[in-house]
């Protein structure tokens, strides 16, 4: 993982959630809260899926094969969709599940001092962790929004661990609002109805983890800032007049496909051409590091060609991006 402030979030997180589990387990065998219940099994579910982000990172790092020939880097993406499966079913289907049975069957919590104990030191071990994954995020994400870091970043680790964080202070925020409503009033009930929002809560950033990384899965291109960075290093203005059209894919978040076709002049020789495009993928690799595939297929440029438009059987997914040159 290039990112080591990614493996150090992750790290800090499951640390924090052991640590935190563990504590909330034992919060609920004594006080009998479900909210504590639900609490240490999202804990737990935290802590695999911290696991699931290093094994994936792990995987990734493994040698290109012949049937792989692009490597592994998308061990990354699969791993980390993982997470929001497991997060929606461990996490968010269980505390529901748990909700439902305390508002069916409410009971008195018993030594409430465990739970608002442990709910505390919970929140300020999962402070901790969140604030490392923010600090960690804001070395990558420039001027991008949180929103927009979460949505386009294409190393899946960060956003991962702090939607998690952030759905782990605000759970533990549910969770003590739930007992301490059911402390105020003698009614176990509102422990039923913070448990079912801790469920609902998980459940919302499961489902936002799945289509973020979906789409990473199925492939994205490089973002606006190197896609102008490659266009400007491909071409020379001399052999390489233009670019007909162009298509990049992530690999893996560290791995970049480019092919393009490039517009070369009608007199020029092989040997110049070949020249030309050794140079030129010399001035991608340099501009931006990450392009470790690079494909360039020269063609003539023509006028005529050109006047007609983009050709949506150019290259797979429709029309290019800019409009036809040969």
């Amino acid at each position: 993982m290039s990112a080591s402030g990614g493996t150090k979030a992750i790290v800090a997180a499951l640390a924090a959630n052991l640590a935190i589990a563990a504590a909330k387990f034992v919060a609920f065998l004594f006080s009998n809260s479900s909210s504590m219940l639900a609490e240490s099994v999202h804990s737990l579910a935290d802590s695999g899926n911290q696991g699931l982000l290093l094994l994936g990172g792990k995987k990734a790092q493994r040698e290109a094969t012949p049937q792989h020939p692009f490597g592994y880097g998308r061990e990354r993406y699969i791993y980390a969709f993982l997470v929001s499966i497991v997060l929606f079913s461990v996490g968010g289907m269980f505390a529901i599940y748990e909700g439902y049975e305390k508002i069916k069957h409410p009971h008195e919590i018993e030594h409430w001092y465990w739970p608002v104990g442990v709910l505390v030191f919970a929140i300020i071990a999962e402070t901790f962790s969140f604030r490392t994954a923010i600090k960690e995020s804001n070395t990558l994400r420039g001027r991008q929004s949180w929103k927009e870091f979460v949505r386009h970043a294409k190393a899946p680790e960060l956003p991962v661990v702090l939607l998690e964080d952030l759905g782990a202070l605000v759970g533990l925020i549910l969770a003590l609002g739930g007992v301490g409503l059911a402390l105020a009033t003698g009614d176990g009930v509102w422990d039923g109805i913070g448990t079912l929002c801790i469920g609902v809560l998980l459940i919302l950033i499961a489902i936002v983890l799945a289509v973020e990384t979906k789409s990473l899965l199925l492939g994205e291109a490089a973002g606006v800032d190197a896609v102008q960075k490659i266009e400007a290093a491909i071409v020379d203005g001399d052999t390489v007049t233009g670019i007909i059209h162009m298509r990049t894919l992530h690999l893996g978040p560290e791995e970049l496909l480019v092919a393009a076709k490039i517009a070369v002049q009608h007199d020029d020789t092989a040997t110049e051409i070949a020249n030309a495009i050794d140079a030129a993928e010399a001035r991608i690799r340099e501009a931006v590091p990450i392009a470790r595939v690079i494909y360039l297929e020269p063609d003539i440029y023509s006028e005529t060609e050109a006047a007609k438009g983009a050709d949506p059987e150019a290259t797979p997914g429709g029309p290019a991006s800019h409009p036809a040159e040969h």
